[in-house]
């Protein structure tokens, strides 16, 4: 079997059938990518303790349709809680690392209050194994500065043009304040490429719709 992401990422053969989900609009994770959580909630922080009690400790991402918890897109992104903290008044925070991609096959509320999720991860597979692959880096970066020029975004350029190709698509799908709908087809990508083409496309048309905005003030 290939190498998975890390030393303490589960094989495809020991992800379990079932995993607790949290949903949550426009928080995005994707597979090798790091999602930082204040949890607060008591329906949540009952299910982030059960969660440290199992092998992989492994939670679901998941985004509601319309901001609705009962209505939720069928693929989210299990992360694995890496990081792991207590505030003073009673908050967790934790940091969850991206291990792979789900489909929710049936979802039921467990007695603390928070959702099971039976879900498969076979079409998925693929998530476990870094992406070595090539994107079209040149028009990405230069559709990143245009966008950050139009909404006014500072950046270390230099950190962004050594970042690799996976961890630059990953951490700019995960953190660029797109739509709920745009941040849930970044996730549904295939591979790699198609997500960075997808990037490339949905920052074209912000930049596009913010000049128009400006032509239309002045």
């Amino acid at each position: 079997m290939a190498k998975t992401r890390g030393p303490f990422e589960p094989e495809f053969s020991e992800l379990p059938r079932q995993i607790p989900v949290f949903p949550l609009p426009s928080a995005l994770l994707l597979p090798g990518g790091k999602l930082p959580l204040n949890i607060f909630e008591p329906r949540y922080l009952a299910m982030v303790r059960d969660c440290l009690t199992r092998p992989h400790r492994l939670i679901g991402m998941i985004q509601p349709r319309a901001d609705e918890d009962d209505n939720l897109y069928e693929i989210g992104c299990a992360g694995r809680i890496s990081n792991y903290g207590e505030s003073d008044d009673g908050r967790l925070l934790i940091t969850l690392s991206g291990t792979a991609r789900f489909r929710i096959l049936d979802i039921e509320e467990v007695r603390d209050g928070y959702k099971m999720a039976t879900v498969s991860w076979t079409e998925f597979k693929s998530d476990l194994v870094p992406n070595e692959n090539p994107i079209n880096r040149a028009s990405l970066i230069e559709n990143l500065r245009h966008y950050f020029e139009l909404k006014g975004y500072s950046a270390d350029w230099k950190h962004i043009e050594n970042c690799e190709d996976e961890r630059l698509v990953t951490t700019l799908s995960m953190i660029c304040p797109f739509d709920v709908p745009e941040k849930q087809a970044l996730l549904e990508c295939p591979d790699l490429q198609e997500r960075a083409k997808l990037l490339i496309a949905i920052l074209e048309m912000a930049s596009h719709a913010d000049e128009d905005e400006n032509t239309i003030k002045h």
